[in-house]
């Protein structure tokens, strides 16, 4: 068997944007064709889009697939490609992998092991096709399908698959697909961005080639697809237990191709040097066995190393993923920029930098032209920033808030909403008949202020048909810090998943350091007017000199219970013992106070995550529970533990 050249390709689709994913797939194909591949493997459900939701259930949207596929059949001249599209057969839908043998299709693979955890919802929607079994399926026209766990034997080369999930668990269907003579395993994905996963994805792929013995491709989405879910569109391709080509990740184009030569007569020889390696019997190797001609042509041997890609820090794969998040999320919902409040704190100067570090790292790979056209390059164009100081605002953060707006060449305003808030707290003490004091209205005063400033800022955004951003964070949802309707009005929250401490972290690194582009680092220099300030809501009167952690707890302490609480199901018991062990040079009154406020804010403040707008799913352990956590809006609250916690350390009783 000669060396073939194969390819994998990343695709930016949007869910059910029937002409726009059809064409991006065009032009996916054109420019393998290109390239001279001839086996070509697409993204997991690329024709529809990933995260269709509750569309998948709509018989048209299978419909509009299969008629889609059957368009894009005369693409496939001249290669094998494998399609995504959802497939309903005996009246039960499957997560499909379609693969097309010189315009024709040949076969239909269904993914064995659905996804179901954190984000993902597929056993809502489609059925797990059990493993070993195959049948057929009765295509529109009338033609009969094979259909289920097939391998593909492709005049002499063999070919399985694994679909996304199907190698994150320990029962892989490769290892089943090796015993079979498996030369090569496809593997389309919708494979999320989450701190870390491009290494685990690397070495699954790089393992599962050595142990099947096998040349392994790996195919994924990318891009901000349908609104929360971030694809970094990583492409792998792996022999004898090494990547021997990768992508780059977290690309602004709509689509990007990876090739390689694979050497399936490197991987028979592997194979058949490993002890461990047991060939299936005659009886059950042919079992879902399809066969088919294709002219494979004769590659020359390839002697060109591929560059080695430097591991990005998570500094790096933060400030990426959510310009890219930013930048799909603009041009999908045909909006003409970006909006913030900016307070002169950590939050909003974070937000505000980012939509900065989008436009840049855009025009840095698309250039200024290209980028022209999908969304204005020009900062004032793009985002207005506004300064709504009340009597209770400082010159610190005005200050910073000027400072940082004319570093990032926005449009800032600066707003005196005084009398507004003034006029409200009349209208409302004479409504009581009484004046409203600090002493006994502490949240509704501090509450009011905040929310005199979302009519402001809405408009500002309804004028200029942009979003506006809401720059709640991680640390402050999971104690509800926050003000519904005031801070959280908007309608993208892009760091709502990343805790304060990161945060701030990540402000000093982009003060100093910043992102590389276009092969230079990028500081934000003027930063350092929001670093050097202690967070803080900036809503009582001056002379209480208050402070966000003061309010709460420090943030480091705070981080430390939530991870523990939410993502470990830690008990309040347990936690108060992991904080003496944590944090020793602290007071165990400071523990048990500290635990007491988490749990109890936790519990009261479910209705305000439920709430929040959208956010981008950065972290495989976030709150949001429309993607990762789901918590009753009533609860008991950990009455009863807390009550217990407090009999059992009564020495530390506050």
């Amino acid at each position: 068997m000669s060396r073939i050249k194969a390819a994998v390709v990343a695709l930016n689709q949007t869910p059910l944007d029937w002409e726009g994913n059809i064409t991006r797939i065009r032009t996916a194909l054109t420019s393998a064709r290109r390239e001279g591949a001839e086996l070509v493997c697409l993204p997991e459900l690329c024709l529809t889009g990933y995260g269709c939701e509750d569309a998948f259930f709509a018989p048209d949207t299978c419909a509009r697939a299969w008629s889609a596929l059957m368009d894009l059949l005369p693409q496939t001249i001249g290669m094998v490609v494998a399609f995504g599209l959802p497939v309903c057969h005996q009246h039960a839908l499957y997560n499909c992998a379609a693969l097309v043998v010189e315009g024709q299709l040949v076969g239909l693979v269904a993914k064995q092991n659905l996804a179901g955890d954190g984000i993902h919802y597929e056993p809502r929607w489609f059925k797990a096709w059990p493993a070993a079994v195959a049948d057929v399926f009765l295509a529109p026209d009338g033609s009969e399908i094979p259909i289920g766990d097939l391998l593909f034997d492709i005049s002499g080369l063999r070919i399985g698959f694994e679909i996304c999930e199907d190698a994150w668990v320990a029962g892989r269907p490769g290892g089943r697909l090796s015993t079979r003579a498996a030369d090569v395993i496809l593997n389309p994905s919708a494979s999320h961005f989450a701190f870390g996963k491009a290494e685990i994805r690397r070495r699954f792929v790089a393992e599962g080639s050595r142990s099947f013995g096998v040349a392994y491709l790996y195919a994924n989405m990318l891009g901000n697809e349908a609104g929360r879910v971030i694809y970094d569109g990583q492409l792998l391709i792996a022999q004898r237990g090494e990547i021997i080509a990768e992508s780059e990740r977290f690309s602004f184009q709509d689509t990007r191709i990876l090739t390689a030569l694979i050497d399936p007569q490197a991987g028979r020889v592997a194979k058949s040097r490993l002890a461990s390696h047991r060939p299936a019997l005659p009886a059950t190797a042919d079992l879902g066995l399809v066969k088919t001609y294709f002219p494979w042509q004769k590659q020359a041997a390839d002697f060109s190393q591929q560059p080695i890609l430097t591991p990005l820090s998570k500094e790096e794969e933060f400030t990426r993923a959510v310009a890219l998040g930013l930048f799909d999320y603009l041009r999908k919902s045909h909006s003409s920029g970006y909006v913030v409040s900016l307070s002169g704190g950590a939050d909003s100067a974070a937000v505000a930098c980012l939509v900065r570090l989008m436009r840049d790292l855009a025009v840095a790979e698309l250039g200024a032209e290209t980028g022209g056209k999908l969304f204005s390059t020009d900062m004032k164009t793009l985002l207005l920033t506004a300064y709504q100081a009340t009597e209770n605002s400082g010159e610190t953060t005005r200050h910073a808030a000027q400072h940082l707006a004319a570093a990032l060449g926005a449009t800032h305003h600066d707003l005196d909403l005084t009398e507004v808030h003034r006029a409200y707290l009349a209208l409302i003490s004479q409504a009581q008949g009484a004046a409203l004091n600090w002493s006994e209205h502490d949240i509704t005063l501090q509450n009011i202020q905040a929310r005199v400033r979302a009519p402001s800022i809405w408009m500002f955004a309804n004028l200029r048909n942009a979003l506006l951003i809401t720059t709640s964070n991680r640390s402050e949802a999971a104690v509800g810090y926050a003000t519904m309707d005031g801070d959280t009005a908007g309608g993208l929250a892009p760091v709502s998943g990343i805790d304060k401490a990161f945060l701030r972290h990540w402000l000093r690194w982009l003060e100093t350091t910043g992102p590389s582009i276009g092969g230079q680092l990028c500081p934000i220099p003027e930063l350092c007017v929001v670093n050097q300030q202690t967070p803080t809501a900036e809503l009582r009167p001056q002379d209480c000199h208050q402070t966000d952690e003061d309010d709460l707890m420090p943030y480091d302490v705070l981080d430390f219970i939530e991870r523990a609480a939410i993502r470990d199901h830690q008990s309040p018991a347990e936690i108060l013992e992991m904080l003496e062990a944590r944090f020793p040079q602290t007071r165990s009154t400071d523990h048990l106070r500290w635990t007491r406020r988490f749990f109890t804010l936790w519990s009261r403040n479910q209705w305000k995550r439920e709430r929040y707008a959208p956010g981008f799913h950065l972290d495989d352990e976030n709150l949001d529970p429309k993607t990762w956590c789901r918590w009753p809006i009533l609860s008991g609250g950990f009455s009863t533990e807390l009550n217990q916690l407090d009999l059992k350390w009564t020495p530390w009783s506050l």
